[in-house]
């Protein structure tokens, strides 16, 4: 199975790019938030864990996120590959990420970096609130949300690289051409 870790600044197209990679080949999409939303949702007993950090503001445990994604793995079937969108975004989650697919006899395959110019990043996410009306799409918080992934994720891109899985995506221009360099990408380590 291909597990590609697609990463990325807000507003660079990985949910959009992830939806022509899962309609391209199958793959399923495991996107911290939607499982986290989930669990709450659900009232599982990790959901409820995670309510708990999440009502007293603090961000959720590496380990119940971890909790989290194994078993969404787990509940998978006949697929061909995962999409891990959202994740990790730390190095301990990447280290924890590896170990967890280890256990399974799996790695993580290539880490798609669509990489962005800053200001094409606040255009875009400008233009997204005012489609869409996202309150979080306002120049103070987009700015404040791409420093914060700056300065966190650098050390994960560092990762990667040091992984040999790290495959740089120009995520500018038409959306089609830049689908065509992740396909690249992913069908070199298929």
């Amino acid at each position: 199975m291909l597990n590609i870790v697609i990463f990325g600044p807000p507003g660079s197209g990985k949910g959009t790019q992830s939806e022509k990679i899962i309609e391209k080949y199958g793959f399923a999409h495991i996107s911290t938030g939607d499982i986290l939303r989930n669990e709450i949702k659900a009232e599982t007993d990790l959901g409820k864990k995670a309510k708990s950090f999440i009502d007293k503001g603090e961000l959720v445990p590496d380990e119940t996120i971890i909790d989290m994604l194994e078993k969404k793995l787990e509940s998978l079937e006949n697929v061909d590959g995962v999409i891990f969108d959202g994740f990790p975004r730390t190095v301990e989650q990447a280290k924890a990420l590896k170990k967890m697919l280890q256990k399974r006899g799996e790695d993580v395959n290539v880490m798609l970096n669509l990489e962005v110019k800053r200001q094409e990043l606040i255009d875009r996410l400008l233009k997204r609130g005012q489609v869409s009306g996202r309150s979080d799409d306002n120049l103070e918080t987009i700015e404040k949300r791409i420093n914060v992934y700056g300065e966190q994720t650098a050390p994960v891109i560092d990762f990667y690289k040091e992984e040999g899985t790290y495959r740089p995506i120009t995520g500018e221009g038409e959306i089609d051409d830049i689908f065509g360099r992740i396909c690249e990408a992913i069908d070199s380590v298929k």
